[in-house]
């Protein structure tokens, strides 16, 4: 099991940037090898339940998450979600905040920690890293998509 966490400033308002970062099936579009699908009826709440899919044929796997805390920034406070990976293969959590930054800008903070069923414990820093990437790269890409 890993744990990381990203910080990224975003030059957008606080509601766009969590539109944008919370918009399950644009994850599909800046993830490499996934397919985001929306199991529970909209809008996004506590109980949304979706599943992305990574990989090619037989060699993909799931990553089931639900949304266990909703709370989207208002003028006053900041957003904070939290999901819980219910996977067979992927476990773990994510949180995502977003809150006012510099300059009418939004800082966002993303904290995971990430496990896969059946991987030594001996790869987690292999794993970490790889996780910082990819999903570093995807908040960027996220946060740029208009």
């Amino acid at each position: 099991m890993v744990t990381f966490s990203l910080t990224r400033t975003a030059p957008l308002p606080l509601a766009e940037t969590w539109h944008r970062l919370t918009e399950w099936p644009r994850h599909g579009e800046v993830v490499p090898l996934t397919r985001v699908r929306v199991e529970t009826a909209g809008p996004t709440g506590v109980g949304t339940v979706f599943v992305a899919r990574t990989g090619l044929g037989p060699l993909a796997f799931d990553d089931r998450m639900e949304v266990t805390a909703w709370r989207p920034p208002s003028d006053s406070a900041s957003g904070f979600c939290r999901l819980e990976k219910r996977g067979r293969v992927v476990t773990g959590w994510a949180e995502i905040e977003v809150a006012p930054g510099p300059g009418g800008r939004s800082r966002v903070v993303w904290r995971e920690e990430l496990g896969f069923r059946f991987l030594p414990g001996v790869v987690d820093p292999v794993t970490r890293r790889v996780a910082r990437y990819v999903f570093g790269r995807a908040v960027n890409r996220l946060l740029r998509m208009g």
